[in-house]
């Protein structure tokens, strides 16, 4: 299960590995950085780039000035580590690392209109459109930050369909990466939904048919042994969050093989705009160890393994041998972030590598903390609290188990009660129908410390009648299972059911906000993992919230990392909880709403980043000493912006 046990973590640390010159003629990889190098005769940088490689090699291990602050005309300090450090060299100078000499490095020209990590498109300036062989390249007009923003907004806005607008933010990001983030920024309400779900799923879907660049690392069963080295392919050195994925359990879709890439990227971009983890310190990797997906396999465009999924000793060893690399390369404070693993992958995962490796199930913790967090607000119009209720869900999978037991851990920890006790307030129903202990035998470990006391019960709706929950939880993947005789059951039951329909993507959910607030009488307090538009019901507007984890692991990895955290605890996820929740006013609850809107979600990430990383602290997990007296306000400071700089 998902509880981890903060007094058995194993702090075996094994230390980053780095090539050198004597092992490869191979240049540490490097991305163009754009720096004021200014030769004496016309304050131009040189345009020397034809240089062997044996001069470069030397140039390289020459002594190498670090890149200059140039507001402060010194070598910038730096306070933290990994994603929230200037890992890119975009505000510091790049620390501990060789550095591809500056003549070999410099972008200008057209170069620098290719590179999306300093690519400004019209807003160079004149005098960097001379100073970096711009001029002729561009149109004559200069144009601000914000003016490209309102440009390309308005060019988006012109698809009317989803996928369209999808391939128009990916072709940003990789044309101009400050401007696709601020773009998201700035409108994260409207682009949510289209870089992440419900579009990224029809994505991954057609992922095949759409892919133009790659955005992360592909591993294959054909790579075993070769690990270590396709990660040091990666040309960024100082990754802090990776987030990966196998492809067989996209959303609610199944199995997609390798096109479930789009997954880690769509995470990652959120990891950056909502979370303010450094672009450069993140990496999506997806591990192809093939698909049972008929369709993928007979698709001419699939760009995966053609054969069937592996499984058991295969899947395992080519797994430990990625998790082994992981750690030997980038050190023991990466978040590895476990994204679409199938069950029986996902809690294995999760239970073997917890005690060794910084690592994260969004699917198990990160859906539970938000799913709590929403619970905790809810309290707010139907009274009482959490162990007043009775908690029904449809589904026992990875959310589904995942979110019970935090629902449990918080009770407990609010009453001071046995895990074993809190428990029985929660009661799950998977395809055979109610989860009672006379099916113990019959089932998955995961679902187990579930099977309670009670005679069997098949239909769900027969469920509802015999244990009268309060509220209702959906995580089966399955769409329309939250049918009107199962809401109109849930309103006879409670005066303000909660009903909370989390499956993705909007095809999947188990029902609409529309049903849920008509079938109930315009009574239901409804959340949903899919965006659904506000409902008229009797002449009262009902504005849904949405259950989504892009709520909690943006802050919740910034807080990581800002405390430089070595193991995740539960007791962490419960601090991430309450800090969402902390942030729901009274003029949301007016408005029917258990989630803050997502337009202060930085502000939001930053709170949630402060107690996750004072949790870190507290259960001496972290180890970038000492503690800031402000955390809100230190990682407000770590959190990337996606401005333009000044290259002169």
């Amino acid at each position: 299960m998902m509880s981890l046990n903060g007094s058995s973590l194993v702090k075996n640390s094994v230390t980053g590995v780095s090539r050198t010159q004597s092992q490869s003629l191979r240049l540490p990889v490097r991305r163009p950085v754009v720096v004021s190098m200014l030769n004496n005769n016309n304050n131009r940088p040189e345009r020397n780039v034809s240089v062997s490689v044996d001069s470069a090699v030397k140039e390289v291990n020459a002594p190498v000035a670090a890149e200059v602050d140039e507001s402060e005309g010194k070598k910038p300090s730096s306070s933290v580590g990994g994603g929230v450090e200037d890992v890119y060299g975009e505000d510091s100078a790049t620390e501990d690392q060789f550095i591809t000499p500056w003549f070999v490095s410099v972008a200008s020209g057209y170069s620098l209109l290719r590179d999306p990590h300093h690519n400004k498109g019209l807003a160079f300036t004149e005098k960097e459109r001379d100073a970096h062989y711009l001029r002729g390249l561009l149109p004559p007009v200069v144009v601000n930050h914000d003016l490209q923003v309102k440009k390309m907004m308005h060019n988006i806005r012109q698809y009317q369909i989803p996928l369209q607008r999808y391939q128009a933010m990916m072709d940003l990001q990789e044309r101009n990466e400050r401007l696709f983030y601020k773009l998201l920024i700035e409108n994260v309400e409207e682009l949510l939904p289209i870089v992440y779900t419900p579009t990224v799923g029809e994505a991954c879907q057609k992922y095949g048919s759409i892919f133009k660049n790659p955005q992360g690392l592909f591993i294959s069963l054909r790579d075993k042994g070769k690990i270590l080295e396709i990660l040091k392919n990666w040309p960024q050195k100082k990754i802090q969050v990776i987030v990966v994925t196998d492809g067989e359990r996209i959303l609610g879709l199944g199995d997609l093989g390798c096109q479930g890439m789009g997954i880690p990227v769509g995470k990652l971009s959120l990891y950056t705009a909502l979370g303010g983890i450094r672009p450069s310190a993140c990496l999506p990797i997806t591990i192809d160890v093939g698909t049972n997906n008929e369709k993928m396999l007979n698709d001419e465009f699939y760009i995966g393994l053609r054969q069937r999924r592996a499984s058991g000793q295969e899947y395992a060893e080519l797994m430990n041998e990625f998790m082994t690399a992981v750690k030997q390369n980038y050190g023991e404070k990466v978040l590895i972030q476990f994204e679409d693993f199938a069950n029986h992958n996902a809690f294995d995962l999760l239970e073997k590598y917890r005690t060794t490796h910084l690592v994260f199930n969004d699917d198990i913790q990160g859906t539970a903390s938000v799913v709590l967090a929403g619970l905790i607000s809810a309290l707010k119009l139907v009274g009482g609290s959490l162990a007043d209720h009775r908690f029904l869900f449809l589904g026992a999978g990875e959310a589904g188990t995942g979110i019970a037991e935090l629902i449990a851990l918080e009770i407990s920890k609010q009453t001071n009660a046995p895990l074993e006790e809190t428990r029985k307030k929660v009661w799950l129903v998977d395809s055979k129908g109610l989860i009672v202990r006379s099916r113990l035998d019959s089932l998955q470990h995961f679902k187990k410390p579930w099977a309670h006391d009670h005679e069997p019960v098949d239909k769900f709706v027969d469920a509802i009648k015999t244990i009268k929950p309060t509220v209702l939880i959906g995580s089966s993947g399955a769409g329309q299972t939250f049918t009107k005789e199962v809401v109109e059951t849930m309103s006879s039951l409670n005066e303000k059911p909660i009903i909370l329909a989390l499956s993705n993507p909007t095809s999947q959910s188990e029902c609409t906000a529309e049903q849920a607030y008509t079938w109930s009488d315009g009574r239901a307090i409804f959340a949903s993992g899919s965006p659904f538009d506000p409902v008229e019901y009797n002449g009262k507007v009902h504005v849904s919230g949405q259950a989504n984890n892009a709520y909690i692991f943006p802050g919740f990895g910034l807080g990581l990392i800002i405390s430089g955290a070595i193991r995740v605890h539960d007791d962490m996820l419960l601090a991430a909880s309450e800090a969402l929740a902390e942030q729901v006013t009274q003029e949301h609850f007016d408005k029917g709403l258990i989630y803050p809107p997502f337009t202060n979600i930085r502000k939001i990430s930053a709170h949630i980043a402060a107690k996750v990383a004072a949790k870190a602290y507290e259960l001496g997990l972290a180890s970038r000493l000492p503690q800031p007296e402000n955390l809100v306000a230190y990682a407000e400071s770590c959190m990337y912006s996606p401005k333009y700089r000044s290259y002169r």
